[in-house]
């Protein structure tokens, strides 16, 4: 490899990790300002968000400064082709932690409401789920980005769970309507969360070995299983 190009995709790596970073903390405030019930946290958060939209801009533009100037081939262009898809999904888990502070705003208000819901165990699985992602992607783990992909259906068994019982606690107290609306809301969020680091971990898949695992799902359980 030339090293102009070893030295742009070293650059490259520093960028797209200094984002997961920013994303992950994003997602891990906004949910602490729902669990502490914390209003100026949340509007911290909201006006973050604008920070990490110019990295994001600044990471893709130099995929497609790589992409131009060197014409990279096999493992490179595999690496830029993956890290482009990752920018944009960790652009867009920065935005659902935005859409968690803003109902926190809200909520932070609002009267406790009394939910059977496990909130805290959804998004501790959410966040494990991100942060394994990305720990797959600085370690080139195709194992762990396997199992993120395997413990995808947990978040969305708890988002069934949890539209069941606030559909229950809506005819029960209607007099919380709103915030019983905000909390399905964070629920959703926290599910498309765990969504964007199955996307991750694909490409993290995609990056290490080749393969395009998109929609594999039983090949993700029978990966889960035997480990």
């Amino acid at each position: 490899m030339p090293i102009h190009l070893q030295r742009e995709i070293d650059n490259l790596k520093k960028e797209i990790l200094n984002l997961s970073a920013m994303a992950e903390m994003s997602v891990r405030e906004a949910v602490t300002s729902i669990q502490e019930r914390d209003g100026a946290l949340a509007k911290h958060i909201i006006e973050n968000d604008a920070r990490i939209d110019r990295k994001e801009v600044e990471v893709e533009e130099t995929c497609l400064k790589i992409l131009a100037l060197y014409q990279p081939v096999a493992t490179d262009l595999r690496f830029i082709v993956a890290v482009l898809k990752i920018n944009s999904d960790l652009e867009r888990i920065a935005d659902l932690a935005v859409n968690i502070a803003e109902r926190a705003v809200y909520i932070a208000t609002q009267p406790e409401v009394d939910l059977a819901f496990d909130f805290p165990g959804m998004s501790f699985k959410a966040e494990t789920m991100l942060k394994e992602s990305l720990d797959a992607l600085v370690n080139l783990d195709a194992d762990l980005a396997y199992k993120v992909c395997a413990d995808d259906d947990a978040v969305d068994d708890m988002n069934r769970q949890a539209y069941a019982q606030i559909q229950d606690a809506l005819h029960k107290h209607p007099d919380q309507t709103e915030c019983l609306i905000h909390l399905l809301s964070v629920s959703r969020h926290l599910e498309r969360i765990a969504d964007g680091a199955t996307n991750i971990a694909e490409d993290v898949i995609y990056m290490v070995r080749g393969e395009i695992v998109r929609h594999k799902v039983e090949e993700y359980k029978s990966r889960k299983h035997n480990n």
